[in-house]
């Protein structure tokens, strides 16, 4: 019993690359910059109590659109998992705590003004600290069914694509016309609700649904964390059913999935130009929708932990309340392009932003186009199991639809530690 208290102790104090759930204990000496602290942490594993702590620090510079100028956003990330089968004999149930800290006024909001943005660690607010997950999860018929309640992102598990997550552009995350919209609970703005996923025996075939309350936190403060249910805040429901014809493959390295989804508030939210006949907005809700799929579309060495892996995304929304009508996601990405270098990624990605008539008509006279587009090169280079330097390119024309300003390119670098 004193080495199990010791192990959970250690644990709490120290940070972790595990994944909870995991059949085996994580190789904490070599995926960690921190290490086993001799021994202490994979005892703690086996106990079912997992800790995990990311540093990721975004240097850019940009030249063209609205300034030139460089900026530095960083984003630390705490995760407390937690197995209660495996520490308390809960059957089936498990939870997530995990305390987000954001800090850096963002190269976005000061140099570029794109709609889609630039990095997925800038923030609104540029110093923030926050609850994000905060979530307890029961599994039931052999996991067959599953049901989780708390403070939860809903791009944690809805619109996934894991072969796009080597890029630092946030519209690879939450599709960029739905983050725009009144509230919906991604980073780094999580709200409160219930999520619960069916799969099959193989969990090959999935459906999801998530109920969130519609405004996360409250608006008024916005460093904050808070659950309240104001008035006026409806809710956001979101929808997924999908399709991983390799999950019952255990000897699958790649990427295998396609995905259809639907979304929507409850609430009213005024439209950007038509009125009612007394003059007052017309008010209507939210809504939207998405495909996505992606594939191993080539493998380059034996074992099969090498590949090249493809994605695409359309998506589309009602266009009556935001800037954003459309987007279209495109991209490829090299695991491994080198045999002596099985870990290193590299990706090219497009991405093209539909804009709303409407949202084009009020912003007259300043002119703008159709759209904005975007295309990323990244190569994410391993110097450890726990340490990476990841080199970026950006090039965006039109941005924040604009067509009166030049195109901007940031070139910089994303540095990522596990700890």
């Amino acid at each position: 019993m004193r080495d199990t208290i010791l192990a959970v102790l250690s644990c709490l104090a120290c940070a972790s690359a595990a994944i909870a759930g995991e059949e085996s204990v994580p190789n904490f000496a070599e995926g960690t910059l921190s290490g086993d602290w001799g021994g202490a942490r994979g005892k703690a594993a086996k106990h079912g109590i997992l800790f995990e702590t990311a540093i990721k620090v975004d240097a850019l510079r940009n030249r063209g659109a609205l300034s030139t100028g460089a900026k530095t956003v960083s984003h630390a990330d705490f995760k407390l998992r937690l197995d209660f089968e495996t520490a308390l004999g809960w059957q089936g149930g498990s939870g997530l705590l995990n305390i987000i800290s954001d800090s850096g006024w963002g190269p976005n909001a000061r140099h570029v003004g794109a709609l889609m943005g630039t990095t997925n660690l800038e923030v609104a607010a540029p110093t923030t600290t926050r609850v994000f997950h905060a979530w307890l999860q029961q599994s039931l018929l052999d996991d067959g069914l599953s049901v989780r309640a708390g403070i939860y992102p809903i791009d944690s598990e809805f619109q996934v694509m894991d072969s796009a997550g080597v890029f630092v552009k946030p519209e690879y995350g939450p599709s960029a016309e739905l983050a725009l919209t009144r509230g919906p609970s991604i980073f780094n703005n999580a709200a409160f609700g219930i999520r619960s996923k069916l799969q099959t025996a193989d969990k090959t075939l999935y459906a999801q649904w998530a109920l969130m309350d519609g405004i996360p936190n409250d608006p008024a403060r916005p460093k904050r964390t808070a659950i309240r249910f104001a008035k006026g805040d409806g809710a956001f429901n979101i929808g997924e059913i999908g399709w991983l014809p390799e999950a019952a493959n255990e000897k699958f390295q790649g990427h295998a999935k396609v995905a259809l989804g639907l979304w929507g508030y409850t609430a009213r939210v005024n439209d950007l130009i038509d009125v009612d006949p007394a003059g007052n907005p017309i008010r209507r809700r939210s809504h939207g929708a998405y495909v996505l799929a992606e594939k191993t579309l080539a493998r380059l060495g034996a074992d099969g932990a090498r590949y090249i892996s493809g994605f695409i995304r359309p998506s589309w929304t009602d266009g009556d309340s935001s800037a954003i009508r459309n987007t279209l996601n495109l991209g490829l990405m090299v695991k491994g392009p080198l045999a002596s270098r099985p870990d290193d990624v590299i990706g090219v990605a497009w991405s093209r932003a539909g804009l709303s008539d409407k949202w084009r008509t009020t912003q007259l006279p300043a002119p703008t186009g159709h759209s904005e587009e975007a295309l990323e090169v990244t190569y994410r280079y391993a110097v450890t199991p726990w340490f990476a330097i990841q080199p970026n390119v950006q090039h965006t024309k039109r941005p924040g639809g604009r067509t009166d300003i030049p195109a901007a390119t940031l070139i910089g670098a994303r540095f990522e530690v596990i700890l």
